[in-house]
C-alpha cells in the first residue's frame, strides 16, 4: 500500500491505496464522487476527465498515487463553477445531452475550451472536443453549446485565459516536485526542437524492396552535385521538412504525409553516404509517427546515369523499407508503390525545374496534402487498367 496526500475538490484528501489505482477508481470507490464515469478505461472515450492541476487529464489511465500533492477537480467540485454553469444551461438549451453518460467529461473538456479559446471558432472547438465521445447526440448540440457560452463571455468583456491559468506542465502533480513553470518547459521544448540529438542510424534489412527511375534533362554531374545539397533535395521531395542542423552526411527532420483520412509525419534522422566515382549515394533513415504508433525504417539507393547524349540523366532509385505499427496494416507493398511512384514523378519535375532555375510547383511541405486527390484518382485509374487488362485477356 501506498501513502496518498492530495487535495479533491478543495478538501485535503490523504488515504492508503494500491499502487495500480487508477485515479477514476480512487476518487469513485474511496470517496464517492461517481460523478466521474469509465466508459472504455483506456483513455478514448473521455468520459473519465476530471481537472488534475489545472489541466484536464483522463482519470482512467492517470495512476493515483502519480497524483501526490496535487489539486483535483472532479464534475462535483465544478457545482458551483460560473462557466461550468453557463455550460450546463447551455447543454440543456442545445439538446446536447441524451444518456448523459458522457456529459461529465464533456462538461471538464468544454470548460478549458471556454477558458482558452479568443473566440468561438467551430474549427477549434470541434478539435478541442474531438478527444471526448459521444454515441447519442451527434455531436451538432454540444458544439453549439459550448460556442454560445464562449461567445457570451467574449460579449460580456470576460477575456481567454492563456493556458488555462495553468501554471506547471507535465503528469499529473509533476509540477510539486519539479518546480517547472510554464516558460520553463517551453523554452526546453524550444531547445530541444532547435537542437535535436543525433542518433546512430543503423543498417537494416528491408522486408519490401522495390525500384524506380526517371530522367532529368541536365548533365550527370550536374545532378549528382545536387544530390549532394540535402536542403535543395528536401525542398524538391513533396513532405519532407528538414531540421537546421542538416549536414552532408546526417539529417534530422520529418517526412508528411496526408492521403484522405491518414494522416501521418514520420519524425526521425537520416545518414547519407556518397561515392564520387561511381556517382551513386545511399540514404538510410529511421523515424516514428506519434499519432499512429507506427515506425519505420527506410533505405534509397540511387545511382545517375549518363544518357546518349551525355545532356540528360537517368537516377536509378532501389527503395526499400519495413514498416511497424498500424500504418503497416494499410500500407501494403503495392499501394506504398504505387504512392511512391507518384511522389517520386512530381520529385523529378520539381528537381528539373530546380536546376533550370525555376520555382517549384508547390510549398513542398504541402504537396502530399494538396496532391491527395491526384495521387487517389492515379492509383484508381492504375488499379482500374489491370483490372481491364485481365477482363480483356491482357498481360
Amino acid at each position: 500500500m501506498t501513502n496518498l496526500s492530495l487535495t479533491v475538490n478543495g478538501r485535503a484528501v490523504e488515504a492508503a491505496i494500491e499502487a495500480r489505482t487508477n485515479l477514476a477508481d480512487f476518487v469513485r470507490e474511496k470517496l464517492d464522487l461517481t460523478g466521474t464515469h469509465t466508459g472504455c478505461e483506456h483513455g478514448v472515450c473521455g468520459a473519465c476527465t476530471m481537472i488534475v492541476d489545472g489541466m484536464p487529464v483522463r482519470s482512467c489511465i492517470t495512476f493515483a498515487v502519480a497524483c501526490g500533492r496535487a489539486s483535483i477537480t472532479t464534475i462535483e467540485g465544478l457545482d458551483e463553477d460560473e462557466i461550468a454553469a453557463e455550460l450546463r444551461t447551455a447543454f440543456s438549451r442545445e439538446h446536447a445531452l441524451q444518456c448523459g453518460y458522457c456529459t461529465p467529461g464533456m462538461l471538464v473538456s468544454a470548460r478549458d475550451l471556454v477558458l482558452r479559446l479568443p473566440d468561438a471558432d467551430e474549427e477549434q472547438i470541434r478539435i478541442g472536443m474531438s478527444g471526448n465521445l459521444c454515441r447519442c447526440t451527434g455531436y451538432v448540440g454540444i458544439v453549439r453549446a459550448v460556442r454560445a457560452v464562449i461567445a457570451s463571455r467574449r460579449e460580456r468583456g470576460i477575456a481567454p485565459v492563456p493556458g488555462a491559468g495553468r501554471e506547471q506542465l507535465g503528469p499529473a502533480g509533476a509540477g510539486h516536485k519539479s518546480g517547472a513553470s510554464v516558460s520553463d518547459r517551453k523554452s526546453k521544448r524550444a531547445k530541444a526542437s532547435v537542437t535535436p540529438a543525433k542518433i546512430e542510424i543503423p543498417d537494416f534489412a528491408p522486408t519490401v524492396v522495390f525500384e524506380q527511375r526517371f530522367d532529368v534533362a541536365h548533365a550527370p554531374d550536374r545532378v549528382f552535385d545536387f544530390f549532394g545539397d540535402v536542403a535543395a533535395v528536401a525542398s524538391c521531395l513533396p513532405g519532407a521538412v528538414l531540421n537546421e542542423d542538416a549536414t552532408p552526411e546526417h539529417v534530422n527532420g520529418a517526412f508528411r504525409v496526408k492521403i484522405g483520412p491518414i494522416t501521418a509525419s514520420f519524425n526521425g534522422s537520416a545518414r547519407i553516404e556518397r561515392d564520387i566515382e561511381s556517382r551513386s549515394g545511399r540514404i538510410v533513415g529511421v523515424g516514428a509517427d506519434q499519432r499512429s504508433r507506427s515506425s519505420t525504417q527506410g533505405e534509397i539507393r540511387y545511382r545517375v546515369v549518363s544518357l546518349d547524349d551525355a545532356a540528360k540523366t537517368r537516377v536509378e532509385l532501389t527503395i526499400g523499407y519495413s514498416l511497424k505499427g498500424m500504418l503497416a496494416q494499410v500500407g501494403r507493398p503495392g499501394l506504398v508503390r504505387d504512392l511512391a511512384s507518384r511522389l517520386i514523378s512530381e520529385f523529378a519535375g520539381n528537381v528539373n525545374r530546380h536546376l533550370a532555375g525555376a520555382p517549384a510547383a508547390a510549398d513542398p511541405r504541402m504537396a502530399s496534402s494538396l496532391n491527395a486527390f491526384s495521387l487517389i484518382l492515379g492509383l484508381v485509374s492504375s488499379q482500374a487498367k489491370r483490372l481491364l487488362r485481365r477482363l480483356t485477356g491482357g498481360d
